[in-house]
């Protein structure tokens, strides 16, 4: 083996240990797979039960998809939101601002918007029975993450954990199934939280986007929150599968 041999050799095998994903390319691993998220809208009419005695379903707002190799890509638990689009998503259900910056990011090798409900001819949130459904397409090393606001609440969203959803398990193969119980709600911490389905600063009741007060708080769970209302689990509320659809050409 020549010198520029070994420096090819050497530099491939630098590049793929920082960039897994590229294994692929070089015919050590799959090829890309595609793959159908389905998320549903489970809830019932009376799944939010406020103090006020009225009875309402869970809406679900749009969101944004991404497939990506860091961690914390569309926020860090326990730091405030980053001003690059969540607050408006978990606010408002508006995922223009965050899908826009993700286009931005080098980490990200797809991304998009997921806002028409299957059937329907046009964006807008899901109710019970309602399902939003995109494709993405990933290589072993790559994660999933998503996100959308639980609608009746001031600044509250679904979404994994900020590491994501690795789209291949240790072995290679690709994930497949329900993906429910990896899914959180969480606060974005940047408007103080009222009653869900009662508060007049929360999506369906308020004047204008974005009119509740700051709350200047962090990202955390809904389980680290202490204020004092009750939420409903997330396998009340949504339900989630991932399902490779089509084994890809190199």
């Amino acid at each position: 083996m020549n010198g520029h041999t070994r420096l090819t050799v050497g530099l491939v095998g630098a590049l793929l240990a920082v960039f897994p994903w590229l294994q692929a390319d070089a015919g050590t691993a799959g090829a890309p797979q595609e793959f159908k998220v389905r998320i549903e809208n489970v809830s019932k009419e009376d799944t939010l039960k406020p103090s006020n005695g009225a009875k309402a379903p869970a809406a679900v707002a749009p969101g944004v998809w991404a497939v990506h190799q860091k961690s914390d890509l569309l926020f860090t638990a326990g730091k405030p939101d980053r001003g690059k689009g969540l607050e408006a998503l978990a606010e408002d259900g508006n995922p223009s601002g965050l899908a826009e910056s993700l286009t931005h990011d080098a980490s990200v090798a797809s991304s998009g918007v997921h806002n028409v409900p299957v059937g329907a001819a046009g964006p807008g949130p899901i109710g019970p029975g309602g399902a939003y459904e995109f494709l993405v397409t990933g290589q072993p090393g790559m994660q999933l993450s998503f996100a959308m606001m639980f609608g009746q609440s001031n600044d509250l969203f679904y979404a994994p954990g900020a590491e994501g959803i690795a789209l291949f398990d240790e072995s290679g193969k690709a994930i497949v199934g329900d993906i429910t119980p990896r899914i959180t709600l969480w606060d974005a911490g940047t408007e103080v939280n009222e009653e869900p389905g009662v508060g007049s600063n929360q999506a369906p009741r308020q004047s204008a986007p974005n009119t509740g007060p700051r709350e200047n708080g962090v990202v955390r769970t809904i389980a680290e929150v202490r204020d004092g209302f009750k939420y409903p689990a997330v396998s009340e509320v949504l339900r989630i599968t991932i399902t490779p659809v089509q084994k890809m050409a190199r």
